[in-house]
């Protein structure tokens, strides 16, 4: 015999499932895919058209494309494209560096009523410093196991 619980539990799981809107799995996959195929082929265009006309390579060609990638997706935000992009390809438009860009800008944006240092750079990072405190803690490990990886062998 079922509880009160688990039947409340099977009755909101139906009403949900009656009441949510059904999800079109293959046409959002196929949206995130171009996407953000999309968005890596214009950086990698950028990578080409850098490297054949100002002749960059190596580490100062990556930090560059880097650089133009983050302020498209930067300005793209303050123009509000790219929360449209967002809607439209999901995953795919937060994926690339563009998608780090924006999950900056975003909460800057939307906390400047409160001032420029309790909104706009206090809120800033709301939702990227997760990434960036984690990214950087993961490369210190990772360089201090190279590190005595390299002196012990």
């Amino acid at each position: 015999m079922k509880t009160s619980k688990e039947f409340t539990n099977e009755n909101y799981l139906d009403y949900v499932k009656h009441i949510a809107p059904k999800t079109k799995q293959k046409r959002t996959i196929f949206h995130a895919f171009w996407v953000g195929g999309l968005i890596c082929s214009i950086g990698q265009g950028f990578r080409m058209a850098l490297e054949s006309v100002f002749n960059l390579k190596g580490d100062e060609l990556s930090a560059y494309v880097s650089m133009i990638m983050i302020f498209l997706g930067a300005f793209l935000t303050g123009l509000g494209v790219y929360d449209r992009i967002g809607k439209y390809a999901g995953g795919g438009s937060i994926v690339p560096i563009t998608g780090f860009a924006n999950s900056v800008v975003s909460p800057a944006m939307e906390f400047k009523t409160e001032g420029y240092v309790y909104g706009t750079a206090a809120k800033m990072f709301v939702v990227a410093g997760p990434i960036i405190v984690f990214g950087i803690a993961s490369s210190v490990l990772i360089g201090l196991i190279y590190f005595v990886g390299y002196r012990i062998f």
